[in-house]
């Protein structure tokens, strides 16, 4: 069984679209700690506002859970971003499992904020990312980013270098959206289905 946490908050039915197409046909939509607790693999999708998708999750009484689960989890976008430390979007404490804070990108002539497009991924590390290409290229679209950290398993320029991708233990994220990035993205949701 492969679950999605659903606490409101995400792009669901973008990532059961792209599980269908990995060949998952029914992953399950899931809020209950006991269903995350028995599935294979969990993915925390997200979108908008880090600190209104981290009050969700605690009001879901997921915040502390999830944390504790042992079998591989893909955060993706604002999913990662709950991974990390703390987020300056909304100034608020997020689960800690990676070793690195969110902040937003600063005004520099030239920049686009959000950064919203393909944009390429370099520096690849772990098994998410076997048999691409250094540089390929990925679906992003956001305002904040994880810094560069030992956690980081994939790098991106966007006026600064930051995480694409972060792992450590069964946990991983990516700041993009592998389910809107193509063929890579596809790749990646199976390689992450295969860990």
């Amino acid at each position: 069984m492969i679950a999605i946490v659903d606490y409101g908050v995400g792009n669901i039915r973008s990532v059961v679209n792209a599980l269908n197409r990995a060949g998952v046909a029914e992953p399950v939509l899931t809020a209950d700690r006991g269903v995350l607790s028995k599935a294979e693999k969990v993915v925390l999708p997200g979108v908008g506002d880090a600190s209104c998708a981290m009050d969700a999750l605690r009001e879901c009484g997921l915040a502390e859970f999830i944390p504790t689960l042992t079998q591989p989890v893909l955060g993706i976008c604002v999913g990662l971003q709950l991974m990390c430390r703390r987020s300056e979007e909304g100034d608020v404490k997020c689960m800690g499992i990676f070793d690195t804070d969110v902040v937003r990108f600063q005004p520099a002539e030239g920049l686009k904020i959000p950064h919203m497009g393909w944009n390429s991924i370099s520096d690849l590390k772990t098994g998410l990312f076997k048999g691409l290409k250094e540089n390929s290229y990925v679906y992003y679209v956001h305002s904040y980013y994880p810094q560069l950290c030992g956690d980081t398993i994939a790098t991106t320029r966007h006026g600064v270098d930051f995480s694409g991708a972060l792992a450590k233990g069964n946990f991983y994220g990516t700041q993009f959206h592998p389910e809107k990035s193509g063929e890579v993205g596809a790749l990646i949701i199976k390689n992450f289905l295969e860990l």
